[in-house]
């Protein structure tokens, strides 16, 4: 039995299984201190592969009509390419896990950390990863976030590379709104702790990067930004991810805004390509999408998001000989930021309530 949310402690890596489809059925799979790699897989000494992240709002109506055109369009991004696609997912809901599991693209290809709600806080939305079946798996865990008002989290994937090392692999959804303090800061951090104990690691999701101090929040956390990195600018409109699919009133209002990141750390990861894509797709359910077009919004968008994919290659140099191996767990802690202890401990100790003087409105409440 897994923890569930009667059980995990909030601060602390909480282990979850994952599931597998075979025989007609999603099957859960035991991967807590594992390594045991998922069917067929082994751990490569260089692997090349992508990661898309992609919020699909889950206050719009037509929410099934939605999921359905977004899951065709990922399928399209991902299908017969030469390198496995780890899809990350921001606020999804329960019938949208039921489509996931639907998909016969997602039951040939893909593992899936959550087909039902059991390790969400929320009883709205949640977090997902689709893990292609080619990656051997250790372990899965979630981290719910000692500092948060709105149920979000960090969820973690292990993937195992040689030597005992191991790729971890985060979708988070960072707290939306302005509060004072901020919660973003400490969220980013715990989540970037974690991902700097592993030989290399990969975050994506909505980070809510709304107010000036967002934009530092990467480096202070030991992190790198995939789109910066890449060559993109800070404020260049080639780089938002927010404000092109929301209604007219919140794109006059609050204007566009770069929510989405792909972040990344360790010496082993080499950032090979950075993209957006979800740009102009539509319900393709002509009812669905007739209904969704009301008040301001101009046209049946899938989500107010779009998406970010970036591209890398990680690789383990070959052991010398007599080397001890790096056990699972036993990877070295890289100290703590001072940003990041001070993010920590504001985050831990403050309850940071809501108050009308200090609450200002973001693009959107769940965004």
């Amino acid at each position: 039995m897994f923890p569930t949310i009667q059980s995990w402690k909030r601060g602390e890596l909480a282990p979850q299984e994952y599931h597998t489809f075979r025989d007609g059925l999603w099957h859960p799979v035991e991967a807590r201190e594992s390594t045991i790699p998922a069917a067929g897989a082994t751990a490569p000494r260089s692997l090349q592969f992508a990661v898309l992240s992609w919020n699909i709002d889950f206050m719009r109506p037509e929410d099934d009509a939605r999921m359905a055109s977004a899951l065709k369009h990922l399928r399209g991004l991902v299908a017969g390419k030469p390198v496995p696609s780890v899809i990350m997912l921001n606020e999804m809901t329960k019938s949208d896990l039921n489509l996931i599991k639907q998909a016969a693209w997602v039951r040939e290809g893909y593992n899936i950390t959550d087909a039902n709600t059991d390790h969400w806080e929320s009883a709205s939305y949640g977090t997902c990863m689709l893990l292609p079946r080619t990656l051997p798996l250790t372990t899965i865990s979630r981290l719910h976030y000692p500092n948060t008002s709105m149920a979000r989290d960090g969820l973690f994937a292990d993937v195992a590379l040689p030597g005992g090392r191991a790729l971890r692999l985060c979708t988070t959804h960072l707290e939306s709104l302005r509060v004072d303090p901020p919660r973003r800061p400490a969220q980013l951090a715990a989540a970037a702790l974690h991902l700097r104990q592993a030989h290399a690691g990969i975050l994506g999701g909505d980070l809510n990067a709304i107010q000036e101090f967002d934009e530092g929040l990467p480096g202070e956390c030991g992190l790198r930004d995939a789109y910066l990195e890449g060559g993109g600018r800070e404020g260049d409109e080639e780089g938002m991810t927010w404000g092109y699919q929301s209604g007219s009133g919140q794109r006059e209002r609050y204007g566009l805004g770069r929510l989405d990141k792909i972040l990344f750390c360790g010496g082993a990861l080499k950032l090979l390509a950075f993209e957006r894509f979800g740009m102009g797709v539509l319900v393709e359910d002509e009812g669905a999408a007739s209904r969704l077009v009301y008040g301001d919004l101009e046209k049946a968008w899938v989500t107010d998001h779009l998406g970010v994919r970036a591209e890398f290659r990680v690789e383990v140099p070959e052991e010398k000989e007599g080397a001890a191996e790096v056990q699972d767990g036993e990877t070295p802690i890289v100290e703590e930021t001072p940003a990041q202890v001070k993010t920590r401990e504001e985050g831990s100790e403050t309850k940071a309530e809501k108050s009308p003087d200090t609450q200002e409105p973001a693009p959107s409440t769940s965004s």
